[in-house]
């Protein structure tokens, strides 16, 4: 057991990194869309360069953080009868909603977005509109990247549910 606490905290750990580092980039983005904002607005003119990094840089933040954001339990969900029921209960409720949905949504997603990605990369797809950003695959690859991180995340959740569930007395984030 001591071997699987150590893995989900090495998990948690990648996730708390990778939650870091987009932080800062959605501190960039706030930065592109203020400059795009006074562009428009202040000097009347626009640059597809910068309408398409605000969307690539959300989409980045989205994707890679959403693993960094089920660590945290800060997914959207109906916590009106889930916050009212044990812990145990609790972790049963995520270690059957990990195994039943988050498992294979992520297979589905990162397996369908593998071929996606290839084929992006193959052409080497870029905007189509003259000055927008070329490689188009690196934002694309951010679909699976980011869903192996919730996938890792998801197996993180299942070993401290399975924790949970056991009754031991200490969780695994606080034995490391």
């Amino acid at each position: 057991m001591d071997k699987l606490v150590s893995l989900a905290n090495f998990i948690d750990k990648i996730n708390e990194y990778v939650g870091r580092f987009v932080s800062w980039i959605t501190a960039l983005l706030v930065v592109v869309v203020f400059v795009d904002v006074v562009m428009r607005y202040a000097f009347n003119t626009s640059f597809v360069f910068t309408q398409e990094l605000e969307w690539h840089l959300f989409g980045f933040i989205f994707l890679i953080g959403a693993g960094y954001t089920l660590l945290h339990d800060s997914h959207v969900r109906v916590d009106i009868i889930f916050q009212r029921l044990s812990p145990r209960a609790q972790a049963w409720i995520n270690l059957i909603g990990t195994v039943l949905f988050l498992f294979p949504g992520c297979y589905l997603i990162i397996s369908t977005s593998l071929k996606f990605v290839m084929s992006s990369y193959a052409v080497l797809e870029g905007s189509p509109d003259p000055g927008g950003i070329p490689w188009r695959f690196l934002v694309k690859g951010c679909i699976p990247a980011g869903f192996l991180l919730v996938w890792l995340q998801g197996f993180s959740l299942l070993i401290r549910s399975l924790m949970t569930i056991l009754g031991r007395s200490e969780t695994p984030k606080e034995a490391a």
